[in-house]
C-alpha cells in the first residue's frame, strides 16, 4: 500500500482537506498585494522643482517663470531656471529654454497629489537623482524572497511545513506593520526585506502542505485553486489601493490580516507524508487517524496501526534513513539535472513576470484599470492551463505558456512607445501566459522533487498521474525502465480511481 492509498483510506478529499486547503490558501489573497504593493506605495506622481522661497505659487506666471519645458512642451521634472525668465510668455518657449541657465532642484519638489496623496516617493523625495532608491527598495524585497525561499525551505524540511507557516504568518504581520510605521527609508527597506522572506516562505509551504495531503488526481485542481486565489488578490489590491490611497494606511491594511492568519494556523495538521519521511511513524499515525475522524472515517482510521504503516511504507522508511541535504542537488545526477532545468525556468518566468507587473505606470494607462486587466487575463489563462495540464500533461503546458509569453514580450520590445493600445494588449497577453506558466511550475516543482527536499528547489519528465516521490532513490528509479515486478507495483499504486470503482461495485 502506497501513501496515496492511505490518504484514500482516511477519506481522500474529505472535510479535512476542504477545510485545511481553504484556510491555507486564504492568505494568498494578499500575496499579490505584498509582491506588487510598490506600484501604489511607491508610485511617482507628476512633479517639478519647487521655486525659491517667497515665490507666489498661486500665480501661474510667477511659477512658470522658474520652470523650463522639454521638447514636448512639458515641465521639466528635475530642473529649474537659476533666475526667473520673464522675457517670454510663461517661460515655456524653446528660446527661453536654450538661453536660460538651469540647475537641479535645490529647494525640493512639488508633487501632484490628485491621484496619489502620499507615497514613499513624495515623503522621502525619491525622484531625479534619488530615483534609483525607489528601485532599490523593491530589489531588496526580491532579495528577501530569494533568502526566504532558501532559509524557510530548509527549515520546512527540518521542522515541518506547519511550524514554518506559523512563523511566516507572524513575520509577515510584524514586518508589514513595522513597514507602515517606518520613520525613514532605511528602516522601510529593512522591513520590506523581512516581508519578502516571509512571503516566499508562505508561498512555497502552502503549496507543499496542500499537495502532500491530497490524492494524486486532485493535485492539478489544488494548483489551479492556488493560482486563481493569487489572481483574485490582484483584483483585491486594485480595490484596496483605490480606497486607501495613503501609503502607510495601505501598507497597514494588507499586513494586519496576517495576525488573524497566524492565530488560526495553529489549527493546521502537519503533513503526514513529511512525518513518514522523517521517520516519525507515531506522528504519522496520529495525523492520519485525526484526519480520519474529521472526515468521518473513524473506523478506517482505527484499522491503521504502527505495524500497518511499517508494512505499507517500508520502502520509504528504508530509503529515507539517508537524510537529504542541499549538496544532493549537485551530487545526484538526476537531481542536478532537475535543479538546473527548474532554476532556469523559475528565473525566466519570475524575471519576465515581475518585469511586467512592477511597471504599471509605464503603460500610460490608469494604474487601477491596468491592475484589473492584469488580474482578469489570469482567469481564462489559468483555466486553459488547467485543462492542458490535466489532458496533455505538465510538460506541454509549461512549454506552450513560456513560448507564447516569450513571443509577446519580444514583439512588444520593438513596438513604438506611442502605440499604447498595441503595447498594452501584448503585455496583457504575455502576462496571462506567464501566469499560466507560474501555475504549472509550482505544481511541477512540487511533483518532481522528493518529499525530503521538495521545497529546496523540453528536459523535464512528465508527472501527470504519478505518485509524489518521497525519496531521492524513487526519483532515480523513475529514470530507469521498470521491470515487470515494478510495473505491477505501479499498477497497484497509481490507478486509484479504478480501484475505488471496483470496490464500490463489490
Amino acid at each position: 500500500m502506497a501513501f496515496n492509498d492511505l490518504l484514500q483510506q482516511v477519506g481522500g478529499v474529505g472535510r479535512f482537506q476542504q477545510l485545511q486547503v481553504t484556510l491555507v490558501v486564504l492568505p494568498l489573497l494578499l500575496m499579490a498585494s505584498h509582491n506588487t504593493l510598490q506600484n501604489y506605495t511607491a508610485a511617482i506622481p507628476t512633479h517639478h522643482c519647487r521655486p525659491p522661497e517667497g515665490t507666489n505659487l498661486s500665480r501661474d506666471p510667477e511659477l512658470e517663470a522658474w520652470l523650463p519645458r522639454n521638447r514636448q512642451g512639458q515641465r521639466e521634472s528635475c530642473l529649474r531656471f537659476t533666475s526667473p525668465q520673464w522675457g517670454l510668455p510663461w517661460a515655456n518657449d524653446s528660446e527661453a529654454n536654450s538661453t536660460g541657465t538651469t540647475e537641479p532642484c535645490p529647494d525640493g519638489w512639488i508633487y501632484d497629489n490628485s491621484t496619489f496623496p502620499s507615497t514613499i516617493v513624495t515623503e522621502w523625495d525619491l525622484v531625479c537623482p534619488h530615483r534609483a532608491l525607489r528601485q532599490l527598495a523593491q530589489s531588496l524585497y526580491m532579495v528577501g524572497v530569494l533568502l526566504g525561499a532558501t532559509v524557510f525551505g530548509y527549515l520546512a524540511d527540518r521542522l515541518g511545513r506547519r511550524k514554518v507557516l506559523i512563523l511566516n504568518y507572524l513575520q509577515t504581520a510584524v514586518s508589514g506593520t513595522c513597514t507602515a510605521f517606518a520613520p525613514n527609508f532605511s528602516l522601510y527597506c529593512f522591513f520590506r526585506l523581512l516581508s519578502g522572506m516571509s512571503v516566499a516562505g508562505i508561498t512555497i509551504n502552502c503549496m507543499t502542505l496542500n499537495v502532500e495531503w491530497m490524492p494524486i488526481h486532485t493535485r492539478a485542481c489544488v494548483g489551479t485553486l492556488v493560482g486563481y486565489t493569487y489572481s483574485l488578490g490582484q483584483f483585491l489590491l486594485a480595490g484596496v489601493a483605490y480606497a486607501v490611497p495613503q501609503w502607510r494606511h495601505l501598507q497597514l491594511t494588507v499586513s494586519v490580516p496576517f495576525f488573524a492568519f497566524f492565530i488560526y494556523s495553529w489549527l493546521f495538521i502537519e503533513s503526514a507524508r513529511w512525518y513518514a519521511t522523517s521517520g516519525r511513524l507515531d506522528r504519522t499515525l496520529k495525523a492520519l487517524q485525526k484526519v480520519a475522524r474529521i472526515n468521518k472515517k473513524s473506523e478506517e482510521g482505527a484499522k491503521l496501526s504502527m505495524e500497518v504503516l511499517q508494512a505499507s511504507l517500508h520502502k520509504e522508511l528504508t530509503l529515507s534513513q539517508n537524510q537529504a541535504s542541499a549538496m544532493m542537488l549537485i551530487r545526484c545526477p538526476t537531481l542536478r539535472r532537475l535543479f538546473l532545468c527548474l532554476s532556469m525556468l523559475w528565473f525566466a518566468i519570475s524575471f519576465a513576470y515581475y518585469g511586467l507587473v512592477m511597471d504599471l505606470q509605464g503603460f500610460g494607462v490608469n494604474i487601477y484599470l491596468i491592475q484589473m486587466i492584469f488580474g482578469a487575463v489570469d482567469l481564462p489563462a489559468k483555466l486553459i492551463s488547467f485543462l492542458v495540464i490535466n489532458s496533455l500533461g505538465r510538460k506541454p503546458a509549461q512549454l506552450a505558456s513560456l513560448l507564447l509569453a516569450g513571443i509577446c514580450i519580444l514583439v512588444n520590445g520593438v513596438i513604438p512607445r506611442d502605440q499604447t493600445i498595441v503595447r498594452t494588449s501584448l503585455a496583457v497577453l504575455g502576462k496571462g501566459c506567464l501566469a499560466s506558466s507560474f501555475n504549472c511550475i509550482f505544481l511541477y516543482t512540487g511533483e518532481l522533487y522528493p518529499t525530503m527536499i521538495r521545497i529546496f528547489t523540453a528536459l523535464l519528465p512528465e508527472t501527470r498521474g504519478q505518485p509524489l516521490p518521497d525519496t531521492v532513490q524513487e526519483l532515480e528509479n523513475r529514470r530507469k525502465k521498470p521491470n515487470r515486478q515494478e510495473q505491477e507495483q505501479q499498477k497497484q499504486m497509481v490507478p486509484l480511481q479504478a480501484a475505488v470503482r471496483d470496490k464500490n461495485k463489490i
